[in-house]
This record gives structure tokens, sequence and C-alpha cells, in this order.
């Protein structure tokens, strides 16, 4: 690994000028590599027969279309092979338990992008409460974060002519009431944040220009974004405010009758009101109310009574060293909540019932021994009933409707099955990384393997930002992978929040080698159980995973035999500067403090790669249209390591935003690229 001398000047960056986006010299240096990888790998014998087949299963008719309740109606947003861009639709719950429902079209993609002649990807419908007949559409132009708003008639069944509309950008907007909004958005310059993320919040009246909207609150430059927002329980109604000043600390306020408390919870806290109560997620400990609660607890307290200067917290969830909360908690009417735990990695559901001012726990008649449970409430304010997901690696999802306190849910959609899973086995194993604390991993694989080190295994992982890996069904992966004798691994590294977080903070900036001494350690782990040899290892992350990948390049190149390195940061003393890189300092540290450009840049691939040392094989892939991790992070580590005289391939599409694709097509086109590439190189 190199090492960067403190004092001594950096040399110029010879590659800057790939971070120009869309200029032309750039995109011609994409389309010569792209051309030379597709060539590469698009010829292997069987590439076709693969793509066609992932393909089939992301655009399978049989997939469950998830639904969200809105009124009288369950919406789903849809695409295949003849609704590429997608298909807005509705049915009632009556046709949606029928195998084959029948579905009302509310918004054509296809026809609008036709009509606008505009790559239109699908965001989201942000809908207005109680009456749920007008909503806003987020739209975006080849998936990327940016997007535009527009306000949608859902009775009519099209745009409001005259309504609520914002120009691309990367907006945060929601309902006050019908004839107001809150919006966050690029009004002017300074008025976003270094992020590039909304720092003004303005209360805009239908009817008057944007520009004429009345600012209710400013953030700092430096914050990452600022929010406002109406809750809609009934006789609970508030705003709030959220200003976040890094990725793990903000600011939360009341706003009533135009006059702003702030919610005195710490500032590293996650909370928010429903009903009668505050709820706050902790992630360092805090000492209120004469008690001690934990980091990773979460508490709970009368809202109106907190204002007043009450501090009466109750425990709801208690953490352990390997017990965490793997999601916000739901609350329903009646003092109902729905605590999703995670227990090694494995998820358990419990229902808290709040009466006479206790608590009451119980354990939800669900068990799965390995695999993920997600739960979300269909209409909270109106019932207590909710839909339930269930799978594992090699489990399709199977969709449960159930209702609070009546038993065991009911199955009433189940995923086909991509691939065959005959033969197939999950298991957990633990790996020691360097400083001796034990790092959990699934491994799925056929159970008659050989232990003979020859098993081709991709290991997967990510390591950042409190996200948890937790066993999930990929029919890409079983296909394209795990069906043609290939070992999957998937690795619960720190920086992930399995454990809640303490484990996401114990790789935090100057720990940060941690999260790749436990990659490493689990690579090794897989070699000692004689899983498999390291030319026959391949390791795949994107995004932070890419960071990931891109250290395990530098720092332990001969563990590998090939690196799958998506959508990646790797230039770690720009990140910073580019796009949203600035809301991650929290998690990486800032490089432009000498201090801590004195750690990071022993992360910082591009700074570490060198031209005398023997790297596996790479292929990078990026998308033009990212507008959150820069394109060129993995342009200019591809141009410095073909300089250097390493043989790398890179793929960029030219749409897709952060997830790589705006459409099936796509994604199964990239897909195939990237098994075959690890095929070629591990088999």
């Amino acid at each position: 690994m190199s090492m960067l001398r403190l004092g001594v000047e950096e040399p110029p960056d010879p590659f800057l000028w790939l971070e120009d986006v869309t200029g032309e010299k750039s995109l011609a240096w994409v389309k010569e590599r792209n051309a030379k990888s597709v060539a590469a790998l698009s010829k292997q014998i069987g590439f076709q027969k693969l793509n066609d087949r992932i393909l089939n299963i992301l655009d399978s008719k049989s997939r469950i279309p998830f639904v969200r309740k809105i009124g009288d109606f369950y919406y789903n947003f849809w695409r295949d092979d003849k609704n590429q861009r997608g298909l807005w639709r509705r049915t009632t719950l009556d046709e949606y338990r029928k195998p084959e429902p029948a579905w009302e079209t509310v918004i054509d993609l296809d026809n609008l992008a036709e009509r606008e002649k505009e790559n239109w990807v699908w965001g989201e419908a942000i809908v207005l409460e109680p009456s749920r007949d007008r909503c806003l559409i987020r739209l975006s132009r080849g998936g990327a974060d940016a997007t535009v708003v527009r306000e949608f008639d859902l009775m009519a069944k099209q745009f409001v002519e005259g309504g609520f509309s914002l120009l691309e950008a990367k907006s945060n907007i929601s309902w006050k009431d019908k004839d107001t909004l809150f919006v966050g958005t690029d009004f002017e310059p300074g008025s976003l944040t270094n992020s590039g993320y909304p720092r003004v919040i303005k209360e805009w009246k239908r009817g008057t220009p944007l520009a004429a909207a009345t600012v209710i609150f400013e953030a700092e430059a430096t914050d990452v974004i600022a929010r406002a927002y109406r809750t809609t329980e009934k006789g609970f109604e508030r705003e709030f405010i959220e200003r976040m000043v890094t990725f793990y600390t903000s600011e939360m306020f009341y706003r009533k009758d135009g006059k702003l408390t702030k919610v005195a919870v710490p500032d590293d806290a996650s909370a928010f009101a429903s009903r009668e109560l505050l709820y706050v997620e902790l992630r360092s400990a805090w000492t209120v109310g004469g008690k001690i609660f934990p980091a990773g607890a979460l508490i709970a307290a009368n809202f109106d009574r907190f204002m007043d200067g009450k501090r009466n917290f109750e425990m709801l969830f208690e953490p352990t060293e390997r017990r965490s909360l793997a999601e916000r908690p739901i609350v329903f009417r009646n003092g109902r909540v729905i605590l999703n735990e995670l227990d090694n990695v494995k998820n358990r559901l419990y229902i808290l019932t709040y009466l006479d001012g206790t608590w009451e726990r119980t354990e939800m008649p669900i068990a799965q021994e390995i695999g993920t449970l997600s739960v979300w409430a269909i209409d909270p304010d109106e019932s207590d009933d909710y839909f339930l997901t269930i799978n594992d690696y090699l489990t399709p999802l199977n969709l449960y409707l159930g209702t609070l306190g009546k038993g065991t849910p009911e199955k009433i959609k189940d995923s086909p099955t991509f691939f065959d899973a005959t033969g197939l086995v999950i298991t957990q194993h633990e790996a020691t990384s360097k400083d001796g604390t034990k790092i959990p991993y699934f491994q799925v694989s056929y159970e008659s393997i050989e232990l003979d080190g020859n098993n081709p295994t991709l290991q997967y992982g990510y390591g950042g930002f409190e996200i948890s890996l937790t066993p999930g069904y990929s029919g890409v992966v079983g296909a394209a992978w795990l069906e043609q004798g290939g070992v999957y691994v998937v690795t619960n590294i720190r920086g992930g929040g399995e454990f809640g977080p303490q484990w996401h903070q114990a790789a935090l900036k100057a720990n940060r080698l941690r999260a790749y001494e436990d990659f490493a350690a689990v690579a090794d782990d897989l070699v000692a159980r004689k899983v498999t040899r390291p030319k026959k290892l391949g390791i795949q992350g994107g995004s932070n995973g890419g960071l990931l990948m891109g250290n395990m390049l530098t720092h332990y190149p001969e563990k590998f035999g090939a690196i799958l390195c998506q959508v990646p940061l790797l230039d770690m003393q720009r990140f910073q500067k580019l796009l949203a890189g600035a809301s991650w300092m929290a998690e990486y540290g800032n490089p432009d403090d000498p201090q801590e450009w004195m750690f990071i840049k022993t992360f910082s691939p591009y700074h570490n790669v060198q031209k005398d040392k023997t790297y596996p094989r790479v292929l990078f892939t990026t998308s033009t249209r990212d507008d959150r991790v820069h394109p060129g992070h993995a342009r200019k580590m591809v141009a410095k390591m073909q300089e250097q005289g390493h043989d790398v391939l890179y793929y960029e599409n030219i749409e897709g935003g952060h997830g790589g694709a705006a459409d099936n097509k796509q994604a199964a086109f990239m897909a195939a690229l990237a098994y075959s590439f690890l095929w070629r190189e591990l088999k």
C-alpha cells in the first residue's frame, strides 16, 4: 500500500478532464472503452442466452405487483417487455387477491415519454392527505436523482393544468394542504447546500409564482439538506422542519402558528412523532429523566408533555451485542406498534401495545430461521391491516396480508422461482477480523460441493452508512451464478447496521480500514475452509461497496481473482467536491482538513494504485446520468490504471442514474456483462 507523506504536495490530477460528465472529449473516451468491453464480453459463448434469461426474469409478468393503498384503490408501478418505462396502475383489494387482477391504467409512462420526447423514469407519487384525490408526481430524465414535479388529479387521471410544478432539481416537496406546499428546490444561486440539496424551505400558495413563496426556514450551506412536512394522523396533525446537519446529525423543529420550537433530543438521534407519542432511536447513549438509555435503543414519550418539558421516556427496544432494530417502527391506531428486529442478522417481529401507560410485548406468529421479514402498514390511520413479505436467498418473495391481533397472516401472492434451487443450501459462518472481532457472513452453495478450493465464489459486501445486508432472493444471482455452480457469499462487515449504531461507528473515518480488514478476513476464511482459493474468488460491490472494491484491489490484490466494481467512489481526495459527495463527510472525513486527509488517503484507491503491482482483472461500471456518485470516480481510476499498464475493463451506461440502468433491457445487458466477466476470470 502506498503512503503519501504529510507535507508533500499532491501532483496535479492529469485525468481531471474526465470529470466533465457530458463533455465531447469525455464521452468519446467512454464510448471507446465501452466498445472494447462489449466486444470482449458479449462475444463469449452463452452471452446472449444469459442476457435473454436475465431480461425474462426482470420482465416476468409473474412477479408480485407490490401495491400501495391510496383511498379505495391499490396502486402499483409496473415494467415489462411491453411497458419498458412502465405503467402506474390501480385495482381494488378484491381484484388484487386474484392471480391475474384487472388493472386500470393511471399513467402510461411510455406514452408520456413518447409524446414529450423525454426519457422519463418513474420517481414517486406524493399523495395529498386526507382527501387522497391529488398527488405530486416525480419524474427523472434517465434515472437521475434530480426530478421534475407535477401535480396530478387521481380522479381525472391527468396532470392538473396550471397546477403545482417544479423544474428539474433535487427538490423536496410535501403538502401542507390542498392549496399549499412546503418546497425546497433550486430557487436561485445559494439556495442549495454544498451537497446540492435544498437548504431554503418555502411555503408556496396555489396560483402564485414560486418566486413569491414565503421563506420559512434556512439551513447552512454546509448542512446536508433541510425539509418541512406535515403529519396527517386524525387529531394529531402537526408541522415539522428538519435540518440535517451531517449524514448522522440533525435538528428537528415543531412548527406551530408559524413559530419554531426545537425538539430537544440528541442531535445524532433519529426522531419522529406519531399520534400521541414521540419516538427516538438513539445512536449514542442518552441520560434523560433519570434513566440511562443505551445506543441503539428505541424509546418513546408523550409528545405534548415532552414539548412542555417533561422527560418521561419508556424503553421500547433494548439492543444487545448482536441484536438491533432492522427498520423504523410501524405505528398503528389504538396504540399498537410493530418492531422489526435483527437477531444475529435474522429478522424477528414483535407487536407492542400501549395500554394504560405501559407497553405489552408479544412476538408475531411468524418465524424464519434464515431469511428476511419486511412489514408495512396498509392504512394505519384507518385499520390494523398490514402487508408482510418473507424471502431468503433460495425462497422467492411471498406476500402476506394480516391484521394485528388476528393470528397468522394470509398468503395472497407468491413470486415464481427463477432458478433451480435443488440441492442448494444457506449456511451462516463467522470469520475473525484482524482485531479479533467476529464477522458473520452467509454462504449459498450446493450442499454437495467439494471443499477442495476449486469452487468459483462471488463475495459481496457494502459496509457503510448503517445499511444492513440481509438474506434476499435474487433471480438474477440464482440464474447467472448459483445455478451454474458458483458459491455466493454475503458479508456483514462493520460499517453496516447489522448490529446497531456501534457496528456502523466502528468503521467510520479514521477506523475505515476495519471494514476492509473484515472483508479480507471473510475471504481468508473461505480459503481456510477450502471453499475456494484466491484465483477462484471474485468480489462485487457498488457505490460505497465500490469503494470497498477499490480498497480490496489496492490493499489485498493477492486475495482475489476478479473484481466487479460498480458505480464506485474511488477518488477520496475530491469526493466532497463532486455532486452529493459533501454529504458523506460524516462517513469518511474531510479531505480538505490535512489531519483528516492523513487517514482518508489510506483508503483512497485512486491514490494507492501502483504501476509496479500485480492486480486481478477488474470490470468498472458506472452511469453517465448518476448524479449521486460522480462517474468521474470510475473514469479516472480506469484511465490511471490503463496508463500504468494494467489490464482493466470499463462500461458506462449513458443513462441509468445511481442504479446504473434506466429500464430492464439496460439492466439485463449490464448484468450479463458483469456475470460474463466473472465467469471468464474465475472458471
